[in-house]
């Protein structure tokens, strides 16, 4: 009690419930931010590009993305009744609708799209309850596995940062992976010589300082910054009614389904991070909130919400777990929304000084994941086939991204997403080999038999570098005399 209370820090029954000083909480808040910032700006620009919308306009869509991605962060940590997980939880514009807002946009631009959103928000939110009940097929032996799927597949993100962002000149030059490379340098020497508040700021304090360095080095272009308004509300139906297509409507509910599924990923995920209790309620709370947030965000011009992966990452590396720091970079994502001047100052932040931290914070997540499976029991069972077999199939589509277009278009959109991959093979699995007993035999594994074998030939070595005798492992005769 006394730490805490040198720290700051109003200590609850929860662990999520800690509560910090405003200045606090506005710095760690802040740093969520900024670590996800341009995850919320990358959907718009591609879908807006994609549907031929004028600079101005697809200026629009990125203001009403942060904006939105503000208020359902609130919804999502403050919550309202039963709308709301009220964790750690930072909601964010979702990369997993990109392509098929893309594909849609290309044929009837963004109104369709907006229509299809809607329509998919709300079937999510009247099953949020009902999806929220599967939350018992999710044991240490799935979520580990999804969550270090989670980890690796947010790796490209950070190294294509590190390079100098897509589409960008002088991707994968020698400049830019040095800038990256000096970020993480600053982030790990601050980790490592500081203790505390201090060091929990270490990929805050390595953004400002990569930035400023970049800045002096003339690799931080802030010249767009004055040309951005200091203040401006998000227009209402700014790109006009939204528009109704049978097909749209169903690409999209599939999409919704992925979003549902990485969101109940990243809830567990965070629950196994802060050591608190997630239960089927509270996972349907979460996603009812997800997919409030992703109805009403036509309304905005904006595009369906999910809980950011990256920032689950923050929350293992920094230790602040607080849903009140979250909910302080909710605010400042709304502010930002309404003064799109702050917001330039922010997206000026250079793409490799964004990769040095994503390599610390992606890499975090999935440790965290490792981690949560050296819990597994791998012991008599076939814990090792399951983590085997859904890690694979969820790097597919970071080792071979076209390894899966041949396959019908609902099929193929569900398995890019290496997150929802991993869910279901690791789901399925877990329920032949574990919840189905029939059929169960002890030492069912090859794997974990193997494993046994080479622990008994450890033991043996050892017993006979002591002089001691003991049978040879897979032989039921004695060790030969010396």
């Amino acid at each position: 009690m006394a730490r805490a209370a040198q720290a700051g820090r109003v200590t609850t029954g929860r662990p999520e419930d800690q509560r910090y000083p405003f200045g606090q909480l506005l710095v760690y808040g802040t740093q969520h931010i900024l670590t996800m910032y341009g995850g919320v700006i990358a959907p718009p620009l591609i879908v807006g590009t994609a549907a031929g919308l004028p600079a101005t306009d697809v200026a629009l869509l990125v203001t009403a993305g942060i904006f939105l991605s503000g208020l359902a962060t609130l919804l999502q940590t403050l919550g309202i009744g039963p709308v709301g997980s009220r964790l750690p939880i930072v909601q964010g514009i979702s990369f997993a609708s990109v392509s098929t807002m893309t594909a849609i946009a290309n044929d009837g631009g963004v109104q369709p799209v907006f229509g299809a959103i809607i329509v998919a928000g709300v079937i999510g939110f009247v099953i949020s309850g009902f999806f929220a009940q599967l939350v018992r097929l999710f044991p240490a032996v799935v979520t580990g596995s999804i969550i270090t799927v989670i980890g690796l597949s947010l790796m490209p993100v950070a190294f294509t940062w590190a390079m100098g962002g897509a589409g960008s000149k002088t991707l994968g030059s020698t400049g830019n992976i040095a800038f990256a490379g000096l970020t993480l340098l600053i982030i790990l020497v601050i980790s490592r010589l500081f203790q505390g508040p201090i060091s929990r700021l270490s990929i805050l304090l390595g953004l400002i300082a990569g930035t400023l360095i970049a800045w002096a080095t003339g690799r931080a272009d802030f010249s767009r910054v004055g040309d951005a308004k200091i203040f401006s509300l998000p227009p209402v139906l700014h790109f006009g009614a939204p528009t109704f297509q049978v097909g749209a409507i169903v690409s999209m509910t599939i999409v919704i389904l992925v979003i549902m599924t990485e969101t109940t990923a990243d809830i567990l995920a965070i629950g196994e991070i802060v050591g608190t209790e997630v239960d089927a309620k509270r996972v349907g709370d979460g996603l009812r909130a997800d997919m409030a947030s992703t109805a009403v965000a036509p309304l905005l011009g904006s595009f369906p919400c999910s809980a950011f992966a990256q920032n689950v990452g923050l929350v293992a590396l920094t230790g602040i777990r607080s849903r009140y720091a979250v909910a302080a970079g909710g605010g400042v994502l709304v502010v930002l929304g309404l003064f799109p001047v702050v917001g330039a100052v922010v997206a000026a932040i250079p793409y490799p000084v964004l990769g040095g931290a994503g390599i610390v914070l992606f890499g975090s997540v999935a440790a965290s994941g490792i981690r949560t499976l050296s819990r597994v029991d791998y012991q008599d069972n076939l814990n090792m086939v399951i983590v085997s077999v859904a890690i694979a199939v969820g790097i597919i589509p970071i080792a071979a991204p076209t390894f899966w277009n041949q396959f019908p278009e609902q099929v193929a959109t569900i398995l890019h997403s290496g997150i929802s991959a991993t869910a279901i093979v690791a789901v399925v699995l877990n329920l032949l080999f574990n919840e189905v007993k029939k059929g169960n035999k002890p030492g069912a594994s090859v794997f974990s038999a193997a494993e046994d074998e080479r622990d008994e030939l450890g033991d043996t070595l050892d017993d006979e570098l002591r002089g001691e005798k003991r049978p040879v492992p897979g032989s039921r005769r004695p060790a030969p005399e010396h």
